[in-house]
């Protein structure tokens, strides 16, 4: 294979401008490929991305609510107290959900070998019939269900985001095919992500909730990985994994409380791109410090183009975070062994 990575990148998705001093502004992205461009990674071929369907959008939203927002196309919305557009917005979410589905065809279709889609807006707030928390589509949601409907048994939904996915949760709530795991600040917003929600029906013990206090770091974020999501993950054998890739838990962010380094990041996707064999897609979700972000998008494409590897190292773990592995496991204990 020629290519190993396919980056996705779209002057549109810079476009989107939800409005002065809103935290979710395009000089994200411009950062982003500024540190991309002054340090170009080996094997990693830019692609544009296309436009999602309606078919493809229904895979997660439902008719009437992709109707309301196509409709707004061009007009400038306030879509809820967060959640705002620009008249450029709609055409940028379309282009976001199309490029996570494009990414799930190339890994599968082996013209990559994975891929990260440096998507504007973000998606993992976004419910079936609303947008929420600068979300309008759910491209992560959309890119599992892509995945599955192209020959994935079991897709693993990883979420690193500080805000937990409320949206991605409820819709895989009831399933088992698709195993949404979230590490995420607790309690904060958006309010969910709770240790007990486990899933129900089939899909029980298939939701998997770590929320962790502010002020946790890389030693950490390595706890959680080793002592809940890995050994799951080893059980639950996924042969696609989709990253909802928010790098806000970043030390120096200003909406979240963690203290995550680039070398944290780069260890989880390193311990993901491990766990997927290597079919794997990242898609952006938040991450506000513009240098934080750049720095840490850049290690991540590192690691998925094999020019980087990090692996998790032993250190303090603050007893909060043991007290959320032992909440974590309380409620997955029936269907998925502890390691001793």
């Amino acid at each position: 294979m020629a290519v190993r990575t396919h980056l996705y990148t779209s002057d549109v998705w810079v476009a989107h401008d939800p409005g002065p001093m809103h935290p979710e502004r395009p000089e994200r992205l411009k950062s982003v490929h500024a540190v991309l461009g002054r340090a170009p990674i080996a094997n990693v071929e830019r692609r544009t991305p296309r436009p999602a369907t309606r078919d493809e959008l229904h895979l997660v939203h439902a008719a009437p609510y992709v109707e309301q927002l196509l409709a707004t196309a061009g007009t400038p919305t306030q879509l809820d107290g967060d959640t705002s557009t620009s008249a450029r917005s709609v055409e940028a979410a379309l282009l976001a959900a199309g490029a996570a589905v494009q990414a799930v065809d190339d890994v599968i279709g082996e013209r990559a070998e994975n891929a990260f889609a440096l998507v504007r807006p973000p998606g993992h707030h976004a419910e079936a019939h609303t947008a929420m928390g600068f979300c309008l589509f759910n491209n992560a949601a959309i890119a599992a269900e892509a995945a599955r409907r192209r020959g994935a048994e079991r897709v693993l939904l990883l979420d690193w985001d500080v805000h937990h996915g409320n949206g991605s949760q409820s819709h895989f709530y009831a399933r088992r095919d698709v195993m949404y795991a979230s590490l995420h600040q607790h309690p904060f917003y958006p309010g969910t992500g709770s240790p007990l929600l486990a899933g129900e029906g089939e899909g029980l013990g298939f939701n998997v909730n770590c929320g962790l206090p502010g002020g946790q770091g890389d030693d950490d974020y390595a706890a959680v990985f080793e002592g809940l999501f890995l050994p799951i993950a080893e059980q639950f054998a996924p042969d696609f994994v989709v990253v909802s890739a928010g790098f806000d838990p970043h030390r120096a962010d200003p909406l979240g409380g963690m203290r995550v380094t680039e070398r944290g990041f780069a260890a989880m996707c390193s311990a993901l791109k491990e766990v997927s064999k290597g079919r794997i897609v990242l898609l952006l979700e938040g991450g506000y410090d513009l240098d934080g972000l750049a720095q840490s998008v850049h290690a991540c494409t590192e690691v998925l183009a094999g020019a980087r590897s990090e692996r998790f190292t032993s250190g303090s773990v603050r007893p909060d975070t043991a007290d959320a592995l032992d909440a974590s496991w309380s409620a997955h204990g029936r269907v998925w062994k502890r390691p001793s």
